[in-house]
């Protein structure tokens, strides 16, 4: 439809003078549906896509589209712009750091800013003792590095991941996962020495003994367990008190290494710098990626430093881990997290759940379960479709959301939200949940007819 005088002129305002949303075009608008037609004749179909947005601008807690469009932003990039987009002081690190220098290879030179971001990192960590960062560019390949220095350090084969787990694409990180077959289809044999076993309740921990133990390996052979605390792209899954802590008994009395996959639980996603503080485990090693630098690309490993020591010069490096400008904008996050975006992340978590499960109540033959911590919350619905038409629907709505899971319709915002940002999301969520319960047809013709629907192929 063409845009009114007054959409005109909403959409030329500032971001910071619009309300949030503020949509001025129907959704997709005309130039997100042309650039869709020219991504997919130059990018790799093998991108899954959520739906048709189009982002060219963030600010805060808000994205405008390329058809000056915004939308409340609750899905923060798969749970990474944790400081907002833009935020004026990851700016200002970024602007300084790039003025001085951009690059150069901290695999084979002494870069100042990648010590103080892995001295940094080591501060913060869950751990005790003496410790020593590894960092990358990426979740995956922090998972890959941890991967090489588990069986170097202890000499053992065998790793052990958990069903529902999600590590990343690349392979010894694809191995571990098994959130989704599909992930894994066309691209075997994968990496061998990888097991994976049932995750979160107590009871499960009985498969390591009664199983894996007794049928398949002995104890003595694995190297590590890697377990993400609280899992994201299967589906937000919350462990039941006591797992995570028998998980840690295990490991120290088989020495084998626990290592917290935080990538998306991290750096204050759960109203806690780290989704084990929940339940006081300590791992023997951490990985850091998506939040830590607000959009940045950095990963990073944080380990006991006799295992770190364990390997030697040329065992891992990265040319481009570390970059400096990406250190500088983790160094600017850290400060914010603990300056208050981790407590906010409690108290705006606590606010969310609440909205939620009163809508939970209100629908019970649609939503099945509402649970997280902090900001990292999940919604299930009672079949796959119905999460997918949600996710929709919110979207047509100004609210972005992204799907985890079979069922499960993810809420991951900036951990900058306000409470009047939450009550908004809440209150479109609710409307777009009564749309798919009320014309559900209709909701799945709209999204079928722009490619949405695809079976909850959205990863990390």
């Amino acid at each position: 439809m063409a845009q009114s005088v007054s959409s005109i002129d909403r959409a030329s305002r500032p971001m910071s003078e619009r309300p949030l949303p503020d949509l001025v075009t129907e959704i997709p608008g005309p130039k997100a549906r042309a650039h869709v037609t020219f991504d997919e004749e130059w990018t790799s179909p093998s991108l899954p896509r959520a739906y048709p947005i189009v982002p060219v601008r963030g600010r805060g807690m808000a994205i405008e589209d390329i058809d000056g469009n915004l939308f409340l932003d609750f899905a923060a990039g798969i749970a990474v712009n944790s400081t907002g987009h833009a935020h004026p002081r990851v700016i200002g690190a970024i602007k300084e750091q790039a003025s001085e220098l951009i690059h150069y290879s901290a695999s084979d030179f002494y870069l100042p800013i990648y010590a103080e971001t892995a001295r940094e990192l080591a501060r913060i960590a869950p751990m005790r003792g003496k410790l020593r960062t590894y960092l990358g560019n990426s979740g995956t390949e922090v998972v890959e590095a941890a991967m090489k220095l588990a069986r170097y350090a202890t000499g053992r084969p065998y790793i052990v991941g958990f069903l529902g787990g999600f590590h990343g694409r690349t392979y010894g990180s694809l191995s571990l996962t098994a959130s989704k077959a599909k992930y894994h289809a066309g691209f075997g044999p994968l990496l061998p020495g990888i097991h994976h076993a049932p995750f979160g309740k107590v009871e499960h921990l009985r498969w390591f003994d009664d199983v894996l133990f007794k049928h398949l390996v002995s104890a003595d052979e694995v190297a590590a367990i890697v377990v993400e605390p609280i899992q994201g792209e299967g589906g937000y899954i919350v462990p039941d008190d006591g797992f995570l802590e028998g998980l840690r008994e295990l490991c120290t009395r088989h020495g084998i290494l626990l290592v917290a996959d935080e990538i998306q639980s991290g750096a204050g996603r759960t109203g806690k710098m780290w989704a084990v503080e929940h339940w006081g485990v300590e791992p023997d090693i951490l990985l850091v990626a998506k939040g830590i630098a607000s959009g940045m690309p950095l990963g990073a490993m944080v380990a006991r430093a006799e295992l770190m020591e364990s390997w030697g010069v040329g065992a891992h490096g990265s040319t481009y881990g570390g970059n400096p400008v990406a250190c500088a904008a983790a160094l600017a996050t850290i400060e914010l997290l603990e300056g208050g975006l981790v407590d906010n992340a409690a108290a705006r978590g606590e606010q969310l759940l609440a909205g939620l499960r009163e809508l939970a109540r209100r629908s019970p033959d649609t939503i099945l379960d509402v649970r997280g911590k902090g900001l990292m919350i999940g919604v299930e619905f009672a079949d796959p479709k119905l999460a997918e038409e949600v996710q929709w629907a919110c979207f047509v709505r100004g609210l972005l959301v992204l799907e985890c899971g079979r069922q499960t319709v993810r809420l991951c915002p900036p951990l900058i939200a306000s409470e009047s940002d939450v009550e908004t999301a809440v209150r479109i969520f609710g409307e777009a949940v009564e749309a798919v319960a009320t014309h559900p047809s209709e909701i799945a013709r709209q999204a079928a007819a722009a490619g949405a629907l695809h079976d909850g192929e959205v990863a990390g």
